[in-house]
């Protein structure tokens, strides 16, 4: 499998299936520290990837924050940030498919690169 870091993201309709159990778990092995969690949505079926960075002070924390918006505008694929003193918790899913995708693989491995 091509280095995710290293894939762009793709356009994806309504009608794009989620991966499938397999392939989340394919993708998982190459990530580190990330989760799939269960999404408090009404879609019982619905899946994020998580991930929460810590840092040293706040500025370190805001300056991480707005690199993921820029990545977030560049694959145009937004995630959820909580950001709080110290730490920034990153949560990836597609919005248009009401679960995961490949992208948001892609995206979690580019936050890596940033974090």
């Amino acid at each position: 499998m091509t280095n995710l870091s290293s894939q762009s993201c793709v356009n994806c309709s309504p009608d794009t299936q989620p991966l499938s159990n397999t392939q989340l778990a394919e993708y998982l092995q190459q990530l580190i520290g990330w989760q799939i969690v269960p999404g408090n949505d009404a879609n019982s079926t619905l899946q994020k990837l998580v991930k929460t960075y810590s840092f040293a002070d706040y500025p370190e924390t805001i300056a991480f924050t707005n690199q993921i918006a820029e990545l977030a505008e560049a694959e145009d694929h937004h995630p959820a940030l909580l950001v709080e003193w110290g730490k920034v918790t990153v949560t990836w899913w597609t919005h248009a498919i009401g679960g995961l995708h490949s992208n948001d693989f892609i995206c979690a491995a580019k936050s890596d690169l940033l974090g």
